[in-house]
């Protein structure tokens, strides 16, 4: 989806306004890559804030970041990243629950060990989330989210688009840890991604999807690329993969039926027969040639019923 701020809460008093905590949030946030740091980026210009530049920075994959903004030091990130050594988050806590149930995922802003206000986030879901996982599920395909987000948030959004199970707080390296654990349970996995964090999954993966608007690593480490960034292409994809496949199978089939009728009969294992016409006898090579132009025709006949071939 497209993650954007919805909500804004100072704490303790640090900072006097929601704009305020935006402002020292989008600051600190300037130099990461996450889509979390760059929607607080985006909702900080977006409202005309003047931002300064951090220095020091340090991004701590899949809890946060961290940067001297200016002259303080300030970090942004999950709330379980602040379980110790900060000061006054313990009172916010019923906040954060009630943001995180409400498929909301919260990141706490310190300043100089202070917890200073929450910022909430929520991952607007693409137009065909809910219609490419149906799509999936009439397939017979089981689909898995693997998400860094809190339990609550993660479960909020996977009852929204019908999403069958939930690995939720996944820090990135262990993605493609998750993807090996389906592995080892029988599964056959395909995995979808977009960003640099999914690139060692989609490797691992039986197949790897990279979505075309997604980060150069991922494309090139994905088996199949989704140019158009819809969710629906998923299904297509798989649906193509699956008819061509049929395809091939009835080719083989075809050619396979040729072969095993016409070798024998051009070993002449019908020459002890007088009442088998002659040229059957002894295969003429009109017939042998004009046999060979039906394998043909029939196996590139079957192979272009692809163009009206259904596909979701």
């Amino acid at each position: 989806g497209n993650p954007a701020v919805v909500n804004l809460v100072p704490l303790n008093g640090i900072l006097g306004s929601s704009e305020e905590v935006l402002k020292w949030a989008a600051s600190a946030e300037q130099g990461s890559e996450h889509p979390l740091g760059k929607a607080i980026v985006k909702a900080a210009r977006q409202r005309g804030l003047t931002l300064s530049d951090p220095s020091d920075f340090q991004a701590q994959g899949g809890m946060g970041v961290e940067a001297v903004v200016p002259d303080r030091q300030v970090r942004v990130g999950k709330p379980n990243w602040f379980d110790t050594g900060i000061a006054g988050l313990e009172a916010a806590g019923p906040a954060v629950s009630e943001m995180q149930t409400d498929g909301h995922t919260v990141m706490v802003l310190a300043i100089d060990g202070q917890a200073a206000g929450l910022i909430a986030v929520a991952d607007t879901l693409k137009s065909d989330s809910k219609e490419a996982i149906a799509i999936l599920h009439r397939q017979g395909l089981k689909v898995v989210m693997l998400t860094g987000d809190n339990p609550r948030t993660a479960q909020a959004i996977a009852r929204q688009v019908g999403i069958d199970e939930v690995f939720s707080e996944v820090r990135p390296e262990e993605k493609s840890e998750k993807v090996k654990l389906l592995q080892s349970q029988g599964y056959r996995v395909g995995m979808v991604g977009d960003g640099i964090n999914d690139a060692p999954a989609l490797a691992q993966a039986d197949v790897g999807m990279a979505i075309g608007t997604g980060t150069d690593v991922a494309i090139e480490a994905a088996d199949v690329i989704l140019s158009s960034g819809r969710l629906t292409g998923i299904p297509r994809a798989i649906a193509i993969s699956r008819k061509t496949m049929g395809t091939v199978r009835q080719n083989l089939f075809l050619a396979f039926v040729y072969n095993v009728t016409l070798i024998p009969v051009a070993a002449g294992a019908l020459a002890p027969f007088s009442d088998v016409p002659l040229m059957l006898r002894q295969l003429h090579p009109i017939l042998a040639a004009l046999a060979m132009a039906l394998s043909s025709i029939s196996v590139v006949s079957n192979s272009l019923r692809l163009y009206r071939a259904k596909i979701v």
